[in-house]
């Protein structure tokens, strides 16, 4: 088990930045394959950015590409989300993830309580 505490949640304008971390803690961080979701007022739950164990694979939502990158490192134990350009749109609860295997899950087993994100226009 692995348990985790999101934090760099903020008001930030649009066009700003912002950079989220996932401090992780229990077993084996690097054990664990790591991902971000987010969720807005009214809407569902969405996928983000995912990464691979080591950190040498990256997947992105379509609308992220180009704006979002996610990273970790190990040693550690934390997890990065680098929010560039961001806008009103991107407003959401952040929540970070952690799951077993080599593809993100739809709903992974472990999650942090999530770090609020506000891009005002």
């Amino acid at each position: 088990q692995v348990q985790l505490v999101e934090s760099g949640g903020g008001l930030v304008q649009a066009g700003g930045s912002l950079k989220l971390s996932c401090g992780g803690s229990g077993r084996t961080f690097s054990s664990f394959g790591m991902a971000w979701f987010r969720q807005a007022p009214g809407k569902e739950r969405e996928f983000v950015a995912g990464i691979s164990r080591s950190g040498s694979n990256t997947y992105y939502a379509d609308s992220m590409k180009g704006r979002f990158t996610i990273s970790r490192d190990n040693a550690k134990n934390t997890m990065y989300l680098q929010m560039n350009s961001l806008k009103p749109d991107d407003t959401a609860v952040y929540y970070c993830a952690a799951f077993v295997g080599t593809v993100v899950p739809a709903n992974p087993q472990y999650w942090g309580q999530g770090t609020q994100v506000t891009v005002s226009s």
